[in-house]
């Protein structure tokens, strides 16, 4: 069954088929922050009430990078990915937002905010001001998607990465693959140990900058998601990360619904637990236990990965920095998920699949 939920995957339907799902609920409902941000335009009016929901599931996933030293409400959506379920619940699609993607975000008044042309990770910050917090970015982010998109959500879920760090912790490791040598932008090697690089400028490399060699293996928490976590070193910057990322949800999806996972309650509260303090939910006109029954059936082997702009960086402009546009194929990509006909789409265009293997 798919994990949906600790964040950036949902940590949720991994366990909607045991026993104890009712409790493990209760358990993270009890554990995370949870609000009302999607407003009429961006909330999913027809998902009907109810423990078996009906029609198409789609789920905004943000993953922030909020650090120790920084100001409140200074966080940018990293990560902004859509996960969509088909009206039939049979598939799950994964697909990420270019966190540079230059688009139109909307008006948000009560943010002090009232439109303009940027970055689309800049939606989070400019709607977390007035004091709205996370409420205020979410909220502002899922509205610049529907207007990029016409996607609307039947729910949203915020995590920011020492968050995700936690939950790989508490899993014991997740199993990556690298597929070409990766140069760290956030980690050096001191007497024979990486080491966080605090205050080293972006883009620069060190002769110790520790590196990411090529081949499978089990990861530690913060190994994935520094892998998972890098633009620059690649030869497709920002889209390899989107790649990793996406491996790396999968990965925790993979390990979490395993048999020494799921059938250990202590490792199960451990999870929730890592979750809890960094996991912000807004589940629309449903509730936890609902999405649990409903995609009940949906295994991590069925979440499809795609890639946006055939995976290149398509270069744009905005006043002087540089950005990206979403091609022609990739709106169409996501007209066909908010039309529900995004199978028949991966169908016709094989080449906006990502090796998953």
């Amino acid at each position: 069954m798919l994990l949906i939920g600790t964040g950036l995957v949902l940590m949720l339907v991994g366990v909607a088929g045991c026993v104890a799902a009712n409790s493990f609920v209760g358990t993270l409902n009890a554990s995370v922050e949870t609000g009302a941000v999607l407003d009429d335009a961006s909330l999913k009016q027809d998902l009907s009430a109810g423990r078996n929901l009906r029609g198409p599931i789609d789920l905004l996933l943000l993953g922030l990078d909020t650090r120790s030293d920084w100001e409140e409400n200074t966080s940018r959506a990293d990560s902004i990915l859509v996960l969509h379920v088909p009206a039939s619940h049979d598939q799950a699609y994964l697909m990420s937002i270019p966190r540079d993607a230059l688009v139109e975000i909307p008006p948000y008044p009560k943010a002090g905010f009232y439109g303009t042309q940027e970055k689309a990770n800049a939606a989070y910050y400019f709607g977390s001001q007035n004091g709205l917090g996370w409420r205020g970015g979410a909220a502002l982010t899922a509205k610049m998607v529907h207007e990029v998109t016409g996607l609307t959500f039947s729910g949203v879920v915020v995590i920011d990465f020492k968050g995700f760090r936690g939950i790989i912790d508490a899993l014991g490791s997740v199993r990556m693959c690298v597929d070409q040598e990766t140069i760290s932008d956030h980690y050096v090697v001191e007497d024979g140990k990486p080491v966080y690089a605090k205050g080293k400028p972006t883009g620069v490399y060190y002769r110790n900058s520790y590196v990411h060699e090529p081949g499978c293996r089990e990861m530690p928490g913060w190994e994935a998601l520094d892998f998972a976590r890098q633009r620059k070193g690649g030869p497709n910057g920002d889209y390899d990360r989107q790649r990793h990322q996406q491996q790396l949800l999968k990965a925790i999806a993979t390990k979490a619904t395993s048999a020494g996972i799921i059938t250990n309650p202590l490792r199960i509260n451990d999870l929730i637990a890592a979750a809890g303090g960094s996991l912000k939910i807004d589940t629309g006109r449903a509730d936890l236990t609902d999405f649990a029954f409903t995609l009940k059936s949906l295994a991590t082997a069925d979440l499809v990965m795609l890639k946006t702009n055939g995976g290149t960086f398509n270069s744009a402009q905005i006043r002087k920095t540089s950005a990206e546009l979403l091609d022609d194929e990739t709106l169409e990509m996501f007209t066909a998920a908010a039309e529900d006909r995004l199978g028949l789409f991966v169908l016709d265009h094989p080449e906006v699949l990502i090796d998953s293997r």
